[in-house]
Order: C-alpha cells, then structure tokens, then sequence
C-alpha cells in the first residue's frame, strides 16, 4: 500500500513537470484521462451515421460499388479539435490517438442496434515505402482501437498496395480513382470468400481510396463491404 502511494505521488510529480497533453486540444491531462481530454471527449462532433443508412456519406458511394453499411465517427472541418486529431495521428507519429479514436468509435458501435457486425476488420494499407518513412500506417492504429472493443479480428498483410501513387490532393474524384484503380492486390483471396469485411480508414473525402480497395475486395466470392471512418470531411 505504502509503495503504491509512493509510485502515485511520484507519477504526479513526472505529470507536473512533464505533462501529457490532449491531442486534440492541447491541454494538460488528468490522472483518468488517456491521449484525448474529457471535455474533448464530450465535444467530439459525432455524425451519428451508424443510426441512418441514408446518411450523406452513404449517398456519396451509392452507385460506385455495392456495400453493406458506410460510417464515419465524427465531422472534419478545418481548424476543429478533429483536424488536430488527424494531424497527431498522421504526421506527429502520435499512434495513440488512433487506438483511442477506434476505440471511442466501437464503444459507440457496440452499444448500437443499428451497428452491422462483421466478420473482419481491414485498414486501408499503405505502400511499403509510405510505410517505412511513416513507420506505421494510422489506419491500422483505428483499426486495432476498434477491434478490442468490438472482438474483430484485423487482417492487415493480406490486402496490400503494390503501387506508390502520386499525390491525390489536387485531383478530382475521378481522377483519384483512376490513379488508384491498379494500386491494390490480394495475396490469398481464401481469407476474405464469404466474408463481410469492414474497410477502415482515417478520413473519407472523394472515397477513391476506399472504392479502390472495395472494387478489389468484391471480386472475391461472397464478399460483402462495409466502409468505416474515424472522420468525414463535408
């Protein structure tokens, strides 16, 4: 008991000096709280999407491949607490932020009637070359999130992408599929035959990357989609 208030105390002389920081606002964190604050927590613009079918991100893909359900957790907009998020993950190799935005999204999920629950989750890969000078991909991070919460399985070295595109920033939706169209492959297609898989990634815009993937994914036998964000950009 002795050593365990001493470890406490200890822990919060570290915090005091060296504080962990909510990555979405900034500001210091409290004892309970991990990479994300409450307050945070409790503003997070949450779409709601696993409750409509019918919702705006769903209507986006209708027409482009066939799927079972398209979710996003929460809105992107510029200069929100979700772009600082996105921007941890991605580019300050804060990985932690997607593990607890996967999480905090399947918490949701999993308390949902509405959720469709599939057989295995699969995160948007990245090309080998993208991987090695990020040194993770923050799609697998949502992914692993997600899976302690809902008891998926990730599948994470089957669907590959072979191809380093160029960059997709300035092209339009079109443009983006046709540069994405070829990029994907599929070692062992036995994984995936009847399978309903969840194809997970940090930010729909276009959805080229995702249909890209889906297009591949379906040519299998008895496959079924279902498309899961962390964010979506309007």
């Amino acid at each position: 008991m002795i050593m365990k208030k001493l470890l406490s105390y200890f822990n919060d002389l570290i915090a005091l000096f060296f504080p962990e920081l909510c990555a979405a606002c900034g500001r210091s964190l409290y004892r309970n709280e991990r990479v994300i604050c409450t307050n945070c927590i409790y503003h997070l613009p949450q779409t709601n999407f696993h409750c409509d079918p019918e919702n705006k991100m769903a209507r986006q893909l209708w027409g482009r491949f066939p799927f079972v359900q398209t979710i996003a957790f929460l809105y992107f907009r510029k200069g929100n607490r979700i772009q600082n998020l996105m921007h941890q993950l991605k580019y300050k190799k804060n990985t932690e932020t997607g593990i607890r935005l996967g999480e905090l999204y399947a918490y949701e999920l999993k308390r949902s009637e509405h959720f469709k629950r599939a057989d295995l989750i699969i995160p948007v890969p990245l090309h080998p070359a993208k991987f090695r000078k990020r040194g993770y991909n923050q799609s697998e991070c949502i992914a692993n999130g997600m899976s302690v919460f809902l008891n998926i399985p990730v599948s994470t070295n089957n669907l590959i992408r072979h191809e380093n595109t160029e960059t997709q920033t300035k092209k339009s939706r079109y443009a983006r599929y046709e540069n994405l169209i070829n990029a994907f492959s599929i070692k062992d297609r036995a994984e995936f035959i009847h399978k309903h898989i969840m194809l997970v990634d940090d930010v729909m815009t276009t959805g080229a990357t995702l249909e890209a993937c889906s297009i591949k994914l379906l040519e299998i036998e008895g496959a079924e989609i279902s498309i899961c964000t962390i964010a979506y950009a309007e």
